[in-house]
């Protein structure tokens, strides 16, 4: 893996947690380090929502789905 893919699952999975902890514990960990809606947890949410989008674009279907979508 390279580099990016690594530090963009990470962020994905930390996402995944800290809404597995707002819906189980109504604790969101991003707010509690960062503070609720500062600069620093929204950038933080940022970073995790680009990462996310960046995953979902290196699936083999995903890609596949939309490249050939428009040759058709």
């Amino acid at each position: 893996m390279r580099g990016i893919d690594v530090a963009t699952l990470f962020l994905v999975v930390l996402g995944a947690l800290n809404w597995g902890f707002v819906g189980i514990f109504s604790f969101d960990l991003v707010a509690a380090i960062f503070g609720a809606m500062s600069v620093l947890s929204r950038i933080a949410y940022t970073l995790i929502g680009v990462a996310a989008i960046y995953q979902l674009s290196q699936f083999k279907l995903f890609r596949e789905r939309f490249t050939h979508a428009g040759a058709h």
